[in-house]
């Protein structure tokens, strides 16, 4: 999983990614792809 300083281009790597709030951290999800995770904060 990666932690990365902009998820918005982490976002734009894949059409599926999308950008999701749990519990204050800043998630990047893709169902098709997992290898594009990413979290923040």
């Amino acid at each position: 999983m990666k932690v990365a300083n902009s998820l918005k281009s982490l976002k734009k790597r894949h059409a599926d990614c999308k950008v999701v709030r749990r519990k204050g951290r800043t998630y990047v999800i893709n169902k098709t792809n997992p290898r594009y995770k990413s979290r923040q904060g």
